[in-house]
């Protein structure tokens, strides 16, 4: 093993059962040693983000089946992260001590953490040159669910979409790939948003506050619900005669996946379930706009320090953040 952690022990976020943010406690926990083909990884910034709220709640009640039954059989929690690597266990030839990398996986990778290891071929990238440890961090979660939007989609050039909640971080990672392939964006979001909607790439931003979307008299060739709060019911009026209709959630009765099996065997409107491709089709994808400028991750103006983990949670849990909010660690907590 090259390197060392300069101490044996670290902080880490942790709950031992699923419930609200009150249930996570920082404790003192032993450093992990890379095992052979892992990262030892000393983590400078993480995110507070949706998946990592419904892995704390496990709401939908399926992320029992998926987490563990009555309790969690990971107690660390954390999805994402980006850091540097601190260590590496035999056999590692992908990486060295010192690379900086970022990683995420939706089943959690005790990124809430100052350390953590992890595979050398599992959900981790390199972090591309002159990205913060912030932007790197919030680069993945939503981004990874908006790749698997457009691909299931097959968005053109050219074609009329629309996007409702353009604001999240799966929304404002959605908008952007979707006006890299030079599509016709319509994106509903608050109105003191608008200048960063349209600074994305949306040709239209329609108020949410003030208007239901559901009402326009436009038509689209897919209308996506980054923040699954509509139903295809809603907005089967406002497809095209064979567009498509993507949510990021499983809808009211897990209509959204019994419409995907459905739909498709006629010739009109479709749902299409965006089930998530794994990171070696999504993080090469990420990585090329993150290069290109064509994907800067969006961040909320609020962030938080480890110790202050259970208010970043109750904040994001409010449904009010925009993009990624970020949970700084260590010595790196400027980010």
């Amino acid at each position: 093993m090259n390197a060392m952690a300069p101490n044996n022990t670290m902080r880490a976020a942790k709950r031992d059962a699923y419930g609200p943010p009150e249930a996570i406690s920082v404790t003192r926990l032993p450093v992990p040693s890379p095992n052979r083909g892992e990262l030892l990884v000393r983590i400078h910034a993480t995110t507070v983000n949706r998946t990592d709220c419904a892995n704390l709640t496990a709401r939908p009640l399926v992320m029992h089946l998926v987490l563990g039954i009555r309790t969690p059989r990971q107690a660390r929690i954390g999805t994402d992260f980006a850091g540097e690597v601190a260590a590496v266990g035999t056999g590692v030839t992908r990486y060295r001590v010192g690379d900086r990398i970022c990683g995420f996986r939706d089943t959690g990778l005790g990124g809430q953490a100052e350390y953590l290891t992890i595979a050398e071929d599992g959900p981790v990238m390199s972090i591309p040159a002159g990205l913060s440890d912030a932007v790197a961090a919030a680069s993945l979660e939503g981004a990874h669910y908006a790749f698997a939007f457009l691909q299931r989609a097959n968005v053109q050039a050219g074609q009329r979409v629309l996007i409702n909640g353009g604001t999240g971080a799966i929304g404002s990672a959605l908008l952007q790939f979707t006006a890299a392939c030079d599509a016709e964006i319509t994106v509903t979001g608050p109105a003191d948003a608008a200048g960063i909607l349209y600074g994305m790439g949306a040709r239209r931003v329609i108020d949410y506050t003030r208007q239901d979307f559901t009402q326009s008299a436009e038509r689209y060739d897919c209308v996506f619900d980054a923040v699954g709060k509509s139903t295809f019911g809603r907005c089967r009026g406002l497809l095209s005669r064979t567009g498509v209709y993507i949510s990021s959630e499983p809808g009211p009765y897990w209509q959204n996946v019994g419409y995907a099996l459905l739909t498709p065997l006629g010739r009109g409107k479709r749902v299409r379930f965006p089930v998530p491709y794994g990171h070696e089709h999504s993080f090469p994808f990420i990585r090329r706009h993150l290069e290109a400028g064509t994907f800067v991750p969006l961040l909320d103006e609020r962030s938080f320090t480890l110790d202050g983990v259970v208010e970043a949670y109750r904040y994001v849990l409010t449904g009010r953040k925009r993009g990624n909010v970020i949970l700084r660690i260590g010595e790196k907590d400027r980010c």
